[in-house]
Parts: structure tokens; C-alpha cells; sequence
């Protein structure tokens, strides 16, 4: 049972507590039914990815048979938007500030009840929504794909060894094992994204996993696999590893948490 389902069993925590009348709700929450890809919102930052995002979305549309809601926040001067809405993509578009700042308006402005990050440079398996999905089911608050341990081949051997080492930093903060703090595929139930007070900028990936860990949510990490981006990137890896450095020791520190490793809740079977 996730963190969320727990806090809803044991009812209102006082009297006159009410729901969030902004928060909308859908037949799978007020039934209790299963989440299915109508419940699914897929978000996105993107920054002149016009070579990638059509692949992403016919992706996206083939796995979830046309039923994921996409966002997309923009501030591309290249013909991202217009081939994001082409398929039927809702467009929020934005001068140029960076990885976090649209990323984190995406997530805000997902209108289900599930929500997907991932990148618009074809990196990401969209195969493994499903998974995802299906982790959320059974009881997960965040699901977040791990491209470290299956073994990252397609990303550059410096990314890939700083993202292990952001990965033990933030264990042996933490107290518990992680394996990959920077992914940006993960899937999320929205009350998870939208109660916190988000901060980061490119720091922003690894901000979406410590916090939700440092509060107690039900996380499940899922080897995925990582393709070999299309286009240029837009990341400093040396200005975005001290970000994700920084932030690590700062949001742990001031939770308090004691050094002691233990494994990341998984459930279900892992790819």
C-alpha cells in the first residue's frame, strides 16, 4: 500500500478537513478501481527537439493506444511546437529558463491522476509505460526507471559514471540504496508532485526522487533501457553534476537521515 493510500484509510486528520476543491478527481480515484492510461498524463520540457519528438509521441500513442494525455512546456525557437501539436499535444510555451523551470510546469499543469515525466530526445522506452503503470497499481507513490544498473551503454562514459556516484551520494545520505537519481523517466501519482514546493532548476530530476524519498512516499526503481539521444544536448554536465551534487547533500541534511543503507521498495516483477 503506497504513503498516499495509507493517509486516505485513516480518513480526514481533524475535524472540517476538506478536499483541495482544484484538485480534480478521477472515476478510477473515487471507485477505487485501477489506474489505466486514461488516467495518464505524460509531461515533457522541450528545447528545439524537432529531429526527436515525433518518434517520442508516436510512441507514446502507440503504447497507450492513443489514451495519454501529453503536455509539453516549450521554449523552442526550432518546429518542436507545431510537430508536438500536430499531435495533439497541449502546448505551453515559454521564453528559454532552463530544464527545471519546464519541466516542473509541466508536472504542474498534468490534469490526471498518474503522471509521466520523460524526455523528447527518444532516450526513454516508452514500452515500459505499462510497468509503470502497473507499479503505480500495486501500491507504488513514485516509479522511477533506473538506467544505471541494466548499464547506460548509450551514454556518455562521464555522465554515466557521475551519475553513479550522484547515486551513492544520495544513499549514503539518504540511508537507503538508489541506483539512479537522475533519470527523467519517471511516473508519478499526481499528489506526489503537486503538494511539494519544488526548487531546482537543472537540478530538478534528482530534486523529483530525494524529496518524495525524504517524505516517506512508497518509491519503486525499474531497470530501463537508454538509447542514444537524437540531437544535440542542452546540458553543462559539470554546472548540472554540482547542482545534483549540492542539492543531494542539502535536501538530505536537513531531513536528518541516518546513514544506513537499505533497498528502494520495489514491487512487482523487474525488467
Amino acid at each position: 500500500m503506497s504513503r498516499l493510500q495509507r493517509d486516505e484509510a485513516a480518513g480526514p486528520t481533524g475535524d472540517g478537513a476538506e478536499t483541495d476543491p482544484l484538485t480534480e478527481v478521477s472515476e478510477s480515484e473515487t471507485t477505487g478501481d485501477e489506474f489505466t492510461f486514461d488516467d495518464v498524463t505524460v509531461v515533457m520540457g522541450t528545447y528545439n527537439e524537432e529531429a526527436a519528438i515525433a518518434t517520442v509521441l508516436e510512441d507514446i500513442e502507440r503504447v497507450t493506444d492513443w489514451k495519454a494525455n501529453v503536455v509539453c512546456v516549450d521554449g523552442s525557437d526550432d518546429g518542436t511546437p507545431e510537430v508536438a501539436r500536430e499531435h495533439g499535444v497541449r502546448v505551453i510555451e515559454q521564453e528559454p529558463q532552463g530544464y527545471g523551470v519546464a519541466v516542473r510546469e509541466a508536472v504542474l499543469a498534468a490534469d490526471r491522476p498518474v503522471v509521466v515525466t520523460t524526455d523528447c530526445d527518444d532516450t526513454y522506452p516508452m514500452e515500459a509505460l505499462p510497468e509503470f503503470l502497473a507499479a503505480i497499481n500495486d501500491g507504488a507513490d513514485v516509479v522511477s526507471g533506473d538506467r544505471i544498473t541494466p548499464g547506460a551503454g548509450a551514454m556518455p562514459t562521464l555522465n554515466r559514471q557521475g551519475n553513479r556516484a550522484f547515486a551513492l551520494l544520495a544513499s549514503l545520505l539518504m540511508g537507503r540504496r538508489v541506483h539512479d537519481t537522475t533519470t527523467g523517466m519517471r511516473a508519478y501519482r499526481r499528489e506526489v508532485v503537486q503538494d511539494i514546493t519544488w526548487t531546482e532548476n537543472t537540478g530538478l530530476s534528482a530534486e523529483l526522487l530525494i524529496r518524495p524519498l525524504m517524505r516517506g512516499y512508497e518509491v519503486d526503481e525499474r531497470p530501463i533501457d537508454y538509447d542514444e539521444r537524437k540531437g544535440e544536448t542542452k546540458l553543462d554536465p559539470f554546472s548540472g553534476g554540482a547542482a545534483i551534487a549540492r542539492l543531494s547533500v542539502t535536501r538530505t541534511a536537513r531531513a536528518g537521515s541516518p546513514v544506513r543503507l537499505a533497498p528502494t521498495h520495489t514491487s512487482g516483477p523487474r525488467r
